[in-house]
């Protein structure tokens, strides 16, 4: 056995020239390709930036698109469920969006903002 090829080597990597640099050649299936949303972009940045570590490992292991899809998944339910509980316990109804509109999507809007906040800090950013 070779020791001087590279653990991504070993488990059937390869790598392509590019200039004086050898990069490797990493492809996600069509199989594991998932739309990613404004969740899932910033957990990737978050992850390129602040966990850098966690990042490369999930990329290098054709996780990473699973990974972001997932937060997007719980991203939107974990918001639909907050602002759900949100409006209720705030009173924001129907009736008020019939009787005042601008009092509505003023409260909805507020609602909206601070249940995003509470999913970013609890999902995304952790």
């Amino acid at each position: 056995m070779n020791t001087n090829r590279s653990f991504f080597e070993r488990n059937g990597g390869t790598y392509r020239q590019v200039g004086d640099y050898l990069l490797p050649n990493l492809t996600i299936d069509e199989s594991e390709q998932q739309p990613i949303g404004k969740y899932g972009r910033m957990r990737k940045r978050y992850l390129k930036e602040h966990r850098s570590v966690l990042y490369t490992n999930l990329l290098t292991t054709g996780k990473l698109n699973q990974h972001l899809a997932e937060i997007e998944r719980s991203c939107e339910e974990q918001l639909e469920h907050i602002i759900q509980q949100m409006t209720k316990q705030e009173g924001v109804t129907e009736v008020l969006k019939a009787t005042d509109q601008m009092a509505w999507v003023a409260r909805m809007n507020s609602i909206r903002n601070r249940a995003e906040e509470i999913v970013l800090s609890e999902i995304v950013y952790r």
